[in-house]
């Protein structure tokens, strides 16, 4: 029996976490249908432009997307201490823009009628921000409100009713760094691994095309959390790596990954691969491999043990993976 979705979120372990949507009915409805030969690509877009919308309002960053024909992969930042320092206000405004609230907190965003509200109606608003707070960096909450729409929209346009998407997205909790980098190239690189892009800047709808198009004009994507270089005291938030180290990795990951692994990456890669504790095999089958090697959370041993004691499971899933991955450089 699969475990509710809040037992598996421990924020106390990892702020970082990887989640996979996928959709049913055909194998194909966000791409070219092979079958009728229609195309649906348009329907990545909308899911593109839904997940950066999401990340504006939610207290979520997005650490890396790819949208593919018939699944999508995010990595997602939980920023909880952000949420918690909105004012009522804010909360409100920031869910209003996703949901329509209700007639006590519209009310409540009019200063003139807020006045003439009572002890019990102001006291029912602060109750219902305090659970918008909590839902506003939610993952459950964050991916509902991005699929949802998404398959209203397919719907309305095949002239049909049902799921679009699976009824439970995946979520993998990313335990320490080199669990993060090898993720977020993995989804980075999806399209590459698929054979629908030959590098990772010319892929569609991802997060790689993004940061590669503002890196040429020596800025990062303000839709996506940055980079902030090496862990270091006083950090500023952001990703934990340099993203010249990053780009190159994700660079020399697809081509070695489009050559079969036969010319594996440069020194200078294997260098980067090092300091994150992995080699470069290692490196190349996480990132080509993730999902087969780890169906749950993934990191080094002594954190898996630990995130599971956490959620207050026995069992420890992914051990043998995590020994023959992440333990050894």
């Amino acid at each position: 029996m699969p475990k509710a979705r809040k037992t598996q979120v421990s924020l106390s372990d990892t702020r970082y976490y990887h989640c996979v949507s996928r959709c049913v009915r055909r194998t194909f409805l966000c791409g070219k249908d092979p079958l009728t030969g229609k195309c649906y690509e348009h329907r990545r877009v909308w899911v593109e432009r839904r997940l950066l919308f999401l990340a504006k309002v939610f207290a979520i960053d997005i650490c890396a997307y790819a949208v593919m024909s018939n699944h999508t992969h995010v990595v997602l930042h939980v920023d909880a201490e952000q949420a918690k320092s909105w004012s009522q206000e804010e909360v409100i405004n920031r869910w209003h823009q996703v949901c329509k609230g209700n007639f006590l907190s519209n009310t409540w965003l009019d200063e003139s009628l807020r006045r003439q509200m009572d002890k019990a109606q102001l006291q029912a608003v602060e109750r219902l921000a305090n659970d918008w707070r909590k839902r506003l960096f939610d993952i459950s909450w964050f991916m509902r409100l991005l699929n949802e729409p998404i398959a209203r929209q397919a719907n309305e346009e095949d002239d049909c009713t049902g799921r679009f998407w699976e009824g439970r997205f995946k979520s993998q909790p990313l335990l320490d760094e080199a669990a993060l980098a090898a993720c977020m190239a993995y989804v980075d690189l999806n399209p590459v691994r698929a054979g629908i892009a030959r590098t990772p800047e010319t892929s569609s709808h991802t997060s790689i095309k993004k940061r590669a198009k503002a890196a040429k004009s020596n800025s990062q994507p303000k839709a996506l959390l940055p980079f902030v270089g090496n862990p270091r005291s006083n950090m500023p938030k952001g990703l934990p790596f340099a993203f010249t180290d990053y780009l190159l990795l994700v660079d020399e990951t697809g081509r070695a990954i489009c050559d079969g692994n036969k010319g594996g990456i440069s020194e200078n890669a294997r260098n980067i691969v090092a300091r994150l504790g992995l080699t470069e095999e290692n490196w190349l089958e996480l990132t080509s491999q993730l999902e087969r090697n780890f169906s749950g959370a993934i990191g080094k041993e002594h954190l898996l043990r630990e995130y599971h004691l956490h959620i207050g499971q026995q069992r420890t899933s992914g051990l043998s993976a995590s020994r023959r991955l992440l333990n050894a450089a």
